[in-house]
């Protein structure tokens, strides 16, 4: 059986993409909800898309293997499929990035807490509709073979 898995450039492109894209939306909006200043809150989400995008690098990459070893098919993939994925990601990433908000602008345990449910809330959702677009723009590759 041959197996399609994206390469290492295409999945390195996917993830500079959907931090790009996930920035240009949240700055602004976090920026007003928060009442915190652009700066503060620019240097905090750069910092959380860097944590954010080499765990999306690793997520996906262990994602896949997982599919391949439960003889699960990558592609096509089920919309229960991607929304499973999308929260998995983010619950497994909130471990990381409540410290990070609670250090950078120096939020209570609890108010961090529930900055980042509100992000994670919203990623999953974001993240279901980009990596849809992104497989119909960059469909996966033929020639790999796990």
């Amino acid at each position: 059986m041959t197996i399609v898995m994206r390469t290492p450039k295409d999945r390195l492109r996917h993830t500079l993409l959907f931090e790009f894209f996930l920035l240009l939306l949240c700055i602004p909006i976090m920026t007003f909800a928060l009442g915190k200043p652009v700066e503060e809150i620019g240097a905090m989400s750069v910092m959380l898309s860097l944590a954010g995008a080499s765990w999306n690098y690793m997520y996906n990459y262990l994602f896949d293997h997982a599919l391949v070893r439960f003889n699960k098919p990558l592609y096509p993939r089920s919309g229960m499929l991607r929304v499973f994925h999308a929260i998995l990601f983010e619950i497994t990433l909130l471990v990381i990035t409540v410290p990070a908000v609670m250090l950078m602008l120096n939020f209570p345990f609890m108010k961090a807490l529930m900055v980042d449910i509100g992000f994670a809330a919203f990623v999953p959702v974001y993240a279901f509709g980009y990596n849809i677009v992104y497989d119909r723009v960059f469909p996966p590759p033929v020639a790999v073979v796990a």
